[in-house]
């Protein structure tokens, strides 16, 4: 089977991992996978070892006449069965690139929300009738998503994003050099701060826990140095204990060298990939209460859930895991387990494999 994939590897390794992998195995299944994505990205070196075709194409525009005639160029060359589309930009341009050809056109979607019958938008997404199906990230996505779609041709299901726990045998991060130290109680947040991403609420409840003295927050990621949550980590009563990284390229090793990761996301995501990161590196979890962390975080086992917007329940976890060394063993020990069985890289391409041979079969 001749697959076609639409699809930016141009973030960092870590980021772009779980998805690229899928590419890779499904190669060495038997697949013939072409990949059009950005020729000097970080998995280009991985995908010309294993033998993967790379077209150079990036996804700036949402219509772009060169990567549409690029689309049907690379579907006629290489005889294409199927062009799966996984960013909306790559998708808009894959529509008008897959009119007039056989080929099947399956999309990801990797968010809920953002996608609705009364949003003109939504057609030139997977709401077009020239989209034959579409792969969720989640169970919740994959619920938005059945909502909003009229058709019953098109095949929607979930396939989770998973990974491999062997991708997280690192090194821990040297804490020493963001001021901190294995012997603390640390805790990471993780995230390209929008308001949405719920760093107000980690902030509040450093109040609450402001008499631990070993106590510390690691705030990893961009647009955390800013107001108002400067401010915030001023009047906690700990900011000498609250250090701020800035982007990482070595996100996983460091959240591994913490003691727990707090997720306090206060809307719907589709899978929060700093989740399956923690948990595959063996780093409890402190999430709120949004469907997809439902999906991932067995409450009490490996990690914890919190309502949306609860800073005080969120400090409650933080005293209770720093004065049980016992249950915080007992839930790092767990960690792995959602990994290792639904959500692993290996059951990933196992789903991929079983819906694009069904959505094959319909063809021929």
């Amino acid at each position: 089977m001749n697959i076609l994939v639409l699809a930016s590897s141009n973030a960092s390794y870590n980021s772009v991992r779980p998805e690229m992998e899928i590419y890779i195995s499904l190669f060495k299944m038997g697949y013939n996978i072409v990949i059009m994505t950005e020729l000097h990205s970080a998995y280009t070196p991985k995908f010309k070892e294993t033998g993967i075709k790379i077209i150079d194409a990036s996804y700036e525009k949402k219509i772009s006449f060169s990567l549409i005639k690029n689309i049907r160029n690379a579907i006629k060359e290489h005889e294409i069965d199927i062009v799966y589309a996984t960013n909306s930009k790559a998708i808009f341009n894959a529509i008008f690139g897959c009119i007039g050809t056989k080929v099947k056109l399956i999309t990801y979607r990797g968010t809920t929300g953002g996608l609705y019958r009364h949003d003109p938008s939504s057609y030139f997404n997977a709401l077009n009738p020239r989209v034959n199906g579409i792969i969720c990230v989640s169970e919740s996505v994959t619920k938005h998503v059945k909502k909003q779609v009229f058709s019953n041709s098109k095949k929607i299901i979930t396939i989770y994003k998973g990974h491999d726990i062997c991708w997280y045998d690192q090194f821990e991060a040297n804490l020493e050099a963001f001021g901190t130290n294995k012997n603390n109680f640390n805790i990471a947040f993780v995230a390209n701060v929008r308001p949405h991403k719920g760093l107000m609420y980690v902030l509040k409840a450093a109040y609450e826990l402001a008499d631990i003295k070993d106590f510390h927050i690691l705030l990893i990621g961009d647009k955390i140095d800013k107001e108002p949550y400067m401010s915030e980590i001023e009047k906690s009563g700990m900011k000498e204990r609250i250090h701020i990284t800035g982007f990482r390229n070595d996100v996983p090793s460091i959240v591994r060298s913490c003691d727990v990761l707090i997720h306090a996301s206060t809307r719907k995501e589709g899978l929060p990939r700093i989740i399956l990161e923690s948990l595959a590196s063996g780093t409890p979890v402190i999430a709120s209460a949004n469907e997809s962390s439902l999906e991932i975080i067995e409450d009490g086992l490996n990690g914890f859930i919190v309502p949306i917007k609860d800073a005080k329940a969120i400090a409650e976890k933080i005293r209770y895991l720093h004065d049980s060394k016992e249950l915080l063993e007992f839930l790092s020990i767990h960690t792995k387990d959602v990994i290792e069985s639904k959500l692993s890289h290996k059951e990933t391409v196992t789903k991929h494999d079983e819906y694009f041979k069904s959505i094959y079969s319909n063809t021929v």
